[in-house]
């Protein structure tokens, strides 16, 4: 894959969601290359691992053909740097998300002038959704199907099996 025209849709995914997979779908509509680069985020807990994380992303994505999963750690900015990449895809769910999303756009843009951060809406179904609400549901015994991609609703179910 030729990194010079990526775009990077970076986060947690603690775990894929559908939501996820819907801005990963339409990124990969509008640009040749979309790097998803998975972070260990030092502020959260992780229910699955770095490496789970991956995994369950190239399952979720392998009929995408032109995206490919990575792991980074350390600044965005930096990391968009080493990979030769100024664009940056951010997910908007609602106007919460919104003052949030653009002091990071305005503070990667300050430490690297090169980068455009292009936001995307999620379908409308999946505005109210996010993994923390997930792992609470799979955690508390309900059922995430709607919500995930089969391989991620099957290792939610081991993970939380005997809680």
């Amino acid at each position: 894959m030729d990194r010079n025209f990526s775009a990077v849709y970076p986060g947690s995914f603690d775990p894929p969601t559908n939501g996820h997979l819907d801005i990963i779908t339409r990124a990969s509509n509008l640009f040749p290359n979309i790097i998803v680069a998975v972070t260990d985020n030092v502020n959260k807990r992780h229910t699955f691992t770095l490496q789970e994380r991956i995994d369950l992303l190239q399952k979720s994505t392998k009929h995408l053909k032109n995206v490919e999963i990575l792991s980074f750690s350390g600044l965005l900015a930096d990391y968009l740097k080493k990979i030769n990449s100024f664009v940056l895809i951010r997910g908007l769910r609602a106007l919460s998300d919104f003052e949030y999303e653009f002091q990071m756009a305005l503070m990667n843009r300050k430490l690297n002038k090169k980068i455009e951060t292009i936001f995307l809406t999620p379908d409308q179904s999946y505005t109210f959704l996010s993994s923390s609400m997930v792992k609470e549901i799979a955690m508390l015994g309900g059922s995430a199907k709607a919500f995930v991609p089969k391989c991620v609703e099957v290792e939610l179910k081991k993970r939380f099996r005997n809680r």
